[in-house]
């Protein structure tokens, strides 16, 4: 028999490539859809899935659409994926921010103890909740959580009542705290597409410089398509536990500066880059590096796309829209 899969954020960078995994797995598979996202079809259209999934109207911050939904699906896996994830956003909309992140979760978490109280549930946690503690070594399930924006703080409440819930209820939970990570749909407003994009643009001409804030951040960048592999192989576990999914490797915004203008043939990136004092956040975060010992030992898991890779698919990919949209 089919598994049954309920993907919330099913339109979103994570919710489209997990969506093509389950897909290739022979789900069925229903999407959660807020109106205002009814014909954001782009990443699914990019990978090719649209079509495979049903969709349901609902919201995290709409409770009685979550228990419609999760009714009339009755998934065997649910996947909470949607989220306010941009985290400057978060600082101008607190309020929004813990709405949906926070509470949000705590209202699918309800609707799937009271009609699917068997299904194995995943909540999509962030490595932002770890701040800088740690901040000259690696994060691991151990190290402290010290968040420092409001985006971070509404998830670490997530995290925590995820646990609460495995707890009190008995119910398969799991937190996958993913470290960043990017693809060609990762969204406009994240700095990695931001620089690709800004990337393709400038070799044709159609942009003359790039504005970012701290260049010296530092992140551990991997594949969104490796990370939806570790968000479905926690759900096939015999027990829910708790999981960091990284690669184990940091880079500088400066260091994905040289490697994605390099892929468009600029040596010397400096003319075109400036700070602007707009994108300085009121807490930084400097560096995130994560062991993932636990989830490579437990649940047989590695990354396959390298940093570089990665870059280059990215630069490549919005090279390829901007010359696709020049023949439209």
């Amino acid at each position: 028999m089919k598994k049954v899969a309920l993907i919330t954020g099913v339109t979103g960078q994570d919710g489209a490539y997990l969506s093509q995994l389950l897909a290739e797995k022979d789900y069925t598979l229903y999407g959660l859809l807020p109106r205002s996202t009814r014909y954001a079809f782009a990443n699914l259209d990019y990978l090719g899935v649209t079509n495979q999934v049903d969709y349901l109207e609902g919201d995290l911050a709409d409770e009685a659409s979550l228990l419609r939904a999760v009714q009339r699906c009755r998934p065997d896996e649910v996947y909470n994926l949607a989220a306010q994830s941009f985290v400057g956003t978060s600082w101008d909309q607190p309020v929004v921010t813990s709405e949906i992140n926070a509470l949000g979760v705590l209202k699918l978490l309800e609707a799937v103890r009271l009609f699917a109280p068997r299904a194995h549930f995943y909540q999509a946690s962030t490595s932002e909740m770890f701040g800088n503690s740690h901040i000259n070594g690696e994060q691991t399930e151990q190290t402290p959580f010290e968040p420092r924006s409001p985006y971070a703080i509404s998830k670490l409440f997530a995290y925590w009542i995820v646990n609460n819930y495995r707890e009190s209820y008995g119910m398969f939970c799991a937190n996958g705290i993913l470290f960043n990570h990017e693809s060609p749909i990762r969204g406009a407003e994240f700095v990695t597409r931001k620089i690709t994009m800004a990337v393709a643009r400038i070799v044709r001409g159609q942009q003359e410089r790039l504005g970012l804030g701290n260049l010296d951040s530092k992140r551990d960048w991997g594949f969104a398509g490796d990370y939806v592999r570790a968000m479905h192989l926690m759900l096939q576990q015999s027990r829910p536990d708790n999981y960091i999914v990284s690669t184990g490797e940091t880079h500088s915004i400066r260091d994905f500066l040289d490697v994605a203008f390099r892929r468009a043939g600029i040596e010397d990136w400096g003319p075109y880059v400036y700070i602007d004092p707009a994108y300085k956040r009121p807490a930084e975060l400097f560096t995130l590096q994560g062991r993932s010992a636990k989830a490579q030992d437990v649940l047989g898991w590695r990354p396959e796309v390298p940093f570089e890779e990665l870059v280059h698919r990215m630069v490549d990919a919005d090279v390829a829209r901007l010359e696709s949209s020049k023949k439209t």
